[in-house]
């Protein structure tokens, strides 16, 4: 096994048990937020909502920081300071007193994270060219893989050993995730020289940063209006089927489908990216996307929505890898942590203000309306995608493959 494929494999399975971790927060926190000794059920969402959200907010300021500093000191030091300082805050989170203290760490948490900015260009750096793609594809499958098995080893522990100590028990994955960082192996020396540079130095030096801008713009886009739904859909399926009795099991079915779509052809999605290039899938993968917002809309039956979600999913698989992909193939690899770093703020902003305003929205507006503007969003996503593609010199390739 090659280098590159060895700390492929470690950080992957390294990003898979942190993701365990990390993803039975949100199911538990409401509960853990009651008891703290609140009791009114408005004040639980409210509170669970605003806990849940600020780890985004720090996380969109510091993302740039912390891949700066991977691209002067390295990736892997970062990569280990970020998933200890986890663990730590697990640890807080469990000692917690009230919800100003769990307000506290979780920008605390942001702040000081940094996980995803100095892997993913890590992986992308030494990924072979003509394998990039497969490469980042196989890291997001482990992502998505931990962030599903999460909630259901989290709830089970929650109900054996109690909500605090499924924190501690969350700690514990992210330091056998360090366990796991310690096998990487990485060039010691860095060049210092565009880390150095300041912000405006940095993208005047690119040779397109126009592209850059719109992957960007397409990155928000996306996680707008994935996070706009997350908020409301259960509330959507107790609507299609008023009168179930497994309420809390179809809408785990119906989230869960296109967590597994991603999971099965997240791989394919990113060989395709290194056969016809990163741009083709994106804007394909929105498009897609885009059209099965719609009639997401108009279903009556929560299986009928299940089944799209999955394709929906299908298109997501797509999204990310080949965002990382096209930032991969536009950077320099001694900026690709603070260009990684950037995008990712913009992922974080997304999120942030998808699932702030998407409980907002669709209390105005309808649900049904909120999957309408997520399909309009992902088809201007879409427009930004093609237009950023023709500028580059792969447009002639474009038409042709079009």
């Amino acid at each position: 096994m090659e280098k590159w494929q060895r700390n492929l494999f470690i950080c992957t399975l390294a990003c898979f048990i942190v993701s365990v971790g990390m993803s039975q927060m949100a199911p538990m926190l409401p509960l853990y937020i009651h008891s703290m000794g609140v009791d009114d059920p408005a004040e639980v969402a409210r509170w669970s909502g605003i806990v849940f959200s600020l780890n985004f907010v720090s996380l969109a300021i510091f993302s740039p920081i912390w891949g700066r500093l991977s691209d002067r000191y390295g990736r892997k030091p970062m990569m280990l300071r970020a998933t200890t300082w986890l663990g730590i805050i697990m640890i807080g989170m469990g000692l917690a007193r009230n919800v100003y203290d769990l307000c506290a760490l979780r920008l605390a948490q942001g702040a000081l994270s940094g996980f995803l900015a100095a892997t993913t260009p890590l992986i992308s750096e030494q990924s072979p060219e003509k394998r990039a793609g497969w490469a980042l594809s196989i890291f997001f499958t482990g992502q998505i893989a931990g962030s599903l098995i999460g909630p259901l080893i989290g709830g089970w522990m929650a109900e054996t050993l109690g909500l605090r100590a499924n924190f501690f028990m969350m700690a514990a994955f992210c330091f056998l995730g360090v366990v796991a960082q310690l096998f990487i192996h990485e060039d010691p020396h860095r060049k210092k020289g565009a880390a150095s540079l300041s912000t405006r130095e940095a993208f005047r030096s690119l040779e397109h940063p126009a592209r850059l801008f719109g992957v960007f713009v397409t990155t928000f886009a996306v996680f707008f209006s994935l996070m706009s739904l997350q908020p409301v859909l259960t509330v959507y399926i107790a609507q299609l089927d008023p009168g179930s009795d497994h309420l809390a099991l179809v809408s785990g079915a119906v989230f869960s489908s296109a967590g597994f779509a991603s999971l099965l052809f997240a791989s394919r999605l990113g060989k395709l990216s290194d056969r016809i290039g990163g741009r083709q899938v994106l804007f394909y993968s929105l498009l897609v996307a885009g059209l099965v917002s719609i009639p997401q809309a108009f279903v009556r039956h929560p299986w009928e929505l299940g089944g799209l979600r999955f394709i929906h999913g299908i298109a997501a698989a797509g999204m990310m890898p080949a965002i990382n992909y096209i930032i991969r193939q536009s950077v320099p690899t001694d900026m690709l942590g603070r260009i990684y770093g950037f995008n990712q703020s913009f992922q974080f902003v997304g999120m942030f203000a998808g699932a702030f305003l998407g409980g907002y929205i669709a209390a105005t507006f309808g649900i049904r309306d909120l999957f309408l503007l997520s399909a309009l969003l992902l088809f201007l996503s879409a427009g930004v995608c093609r237009l950023v593609v023709q500028k580059s010199g792969f447009s002639a390739h474009l038409y042709r493959f079009m």
